[in-house]
């Protein structure tokens, strides 16, 4: 595979993360906790629903999984969105939108109501899944760049953790006000993002796309540790977007290429690819689908019911259970931050991986005895292991397979091309998310709950095959390289040998 030639930039092995560039990272981030509290609250609240309106096994699958396909909506127009409006107000926007469906949930009426609630959260989720990790990326510099484009997957986890505590504080209240406060109480978190927000200045990518150099390059400078890093990052940025070298950066407003500005970019997606963006499409998607495919949300989202099957039936204890959850993948999720640019996306996303593979068939094998013992009393043992696998289900998944599904995605498409390459991983993300959530329910009633394990451990173990087959090492590229390291889906470890040896090459020159 022939290497651009285009110049490398020297990234310093050892770098401070920017304060700056840390600090809206983070504000952009805080858009995930609106996915995590809904799936953590769910969780609970819909023992409560199910109560209080009355609806059957097969309405709460739909209740639940449905907000997952309805962020397709979301996702299929957010790319398109962020290229028009920017990626700081689409966050706003995002934050706007799950806003007037969490205030309708609370006031849900009836099973009707509350749907239209669900349609509404979800596409702001949509929105927000896909603009949070494609914001962080485009103002990371690259040596920190995975430490701060895994803060989504952070806040996803604190949200879930906030969730499953708003289950636990309001499940003594009456019956018909306790999960309406749960599902409101969501609406919170949209006011204090769209607040913060107003302190966050536009991708500096976004801004070259629209020929605003000069604004671009403040942001820029704000997010590097010195004027030079920022001009060469800026350099690499207009290379990308197809602007001359001669581009002035003092000028307010220079012409951009319109194929680099968001026309022509699905023929060039999907119609007609070239080997490298093909190669590309199949990592980003592939990516996002296992990590929903492989059975994550059920183990977080039917906690309840899994320690009901484990024997648990006070209400209490499976709430406290599924907090121990929240607290497992929080915890973990945070080790993976510090990790990723240390050890490698691909090294966690493998440990990752196997761990989820190795989790799911214990817990499997535990619930599979425990289904099969008549006995009243549940064997200790079995029970024990079902708990210590759930936690260690979400711990695994939390160190790789979490955050890195958004970190990889997100820097590996060409600036042309990365909005819209996102919102297609969402999508697959939400889809197979709404696929496994809608219908766990039915598939452990005709395979046993054990059964529905198993399986998940089968595709864990495709997963892991796939990363190890596909997926090349992105640690320490900036965005502006990543299409070198694609194209060739056998030979990508020689492709980036050459990296390094041109890069070790520039470095001495």
């Amino acid at each position: 595979m022939l290497i651009n030639s285009s110049p490398i930039s020297v990234i310093p092995k050892k770098q401070k993360i920017n304060k700056y560039a840390l600090c809206i990272s983070i504000l952009a981030s805080m858009t995930s906790i609106l996915l995590g509290y809904d799936t953590g609250v769910m969780s609970g609240a819909t023992v409560y629903i199910k109560k209080d309106l009355k609806i059957s096994d097969v309405q709460i699958e739909i209740l639940v999984g449905s907000i997952n396909i309805y962020a397709l909506v979301g996702a299929a127009v957010a790319g398109r969105t962020s290229d028009w409006i920017g990626r700081r107000c689409t966050i706003i926007f995002a934050a706007a939108i799950f806003f007037a469906g969490a205030i309708l949930m609370g006031f849900a009426t009836n099973y009707s109501f509350l749907m239209v609630g669900r349609f509404v959260a979800g596409v702001g989720m949509g929105y927000a899944l896909m603009i949070a990790p494609v914001y962080a990326t485009e103002v990371a510099p690259p040596s920190s760049r995975g430490f701060l484009t895994s803060f989504p997957e952070v806040f996803i986890n604190f949200g879930v953790l906030l969730g499953y505590v708003s289950n636990y504080a309001f499940a003594k209240l009456p019956l018909e006000l306790g999960w309406r406060i749960m599902l409101g109480v969501g609406a919170i978190p949209s006011i204090f993002l769209a607040v913060g927000v107003v302190a966050m200045p536009e991708s500096p990518r976004w801004l070259v796309l629209q020929g605003r150099l000069k604004g671009a390059y403040k942001v820029l400078n704000k997010t590097s540790e010195s004027p030079q890093e920022a001009q060469s990052r800026l350099d690499e940025i207009k290379q990308a977007a197809g602007l001359p070298e001669s581009s002035n950066t003092e000028d307010d407003v220079v012409s951009v290429p319109k194929r680099n500005r968001g026309a022509g970019v699905w023929k060039e997606l999907l119609l007609r690819p070239t080997p490298t963006v093909r190669h590309i499409l199949i990592a980003g998607l592939g990516i996002q689908f296992f990590q929903q495919a492989s059975g994550i949300d059920a183990v977080v989202m039917y906690s309840p019911r899994i320690y009901e099957k484990a024997g648990m039936r006070n209400d209490s204890d499976k709430l406290l259970a599924t907090i121990a959850v929240g607290i497992s993948k929080t915890m973990f999720i945070l080790v993976a931050t510090f990790l990723v640019d240390r050890v490698g996306r691909r090294t966690l996303l493998l440990t990752s991986c196997g761990g989820l593979a190795a989790s799911l068939f214990g817990l499997a094998t535990g619930l599979t005895v425990i289904d099969q013992n008549d006995d009243e009393q549940k064997l200790t043992w079995a029970v024990a292991l079902c708990v210590a696998m759930s936690l260690s289900s979400v711990a695994f998944f939390s160190i790789g397979m979490g955050p890195i599904a958004w970190v990889y995605s997100s820097e590996i498409y060409p600036l042309r091309l990365r909005a819209q390459g996102c919102s297609m991983g969402v999508a697959a993300n939400r889809f197979m998310s709404g696929v496994v959530l809608m219908t766990f329910i039915s598939l452990y009633e005709t395979i046993t709950i054990g059964g529905a394990f198993f399986l998940f451990t089968g595709i864990a173990v495709v997963a892991w095959i796939f990363f190890y087959t596909l997926l090349p090492e992105t640690k320490g590229r900036t965005l502006e390289e990543m299409e070198d390291l694609f194209g060739t889906f056998f030979n990508w470890r020689s492709t980036s040998k050459e990296l390094n040896i041109k890069k070790e090459a520039n470095n001495t020159a």
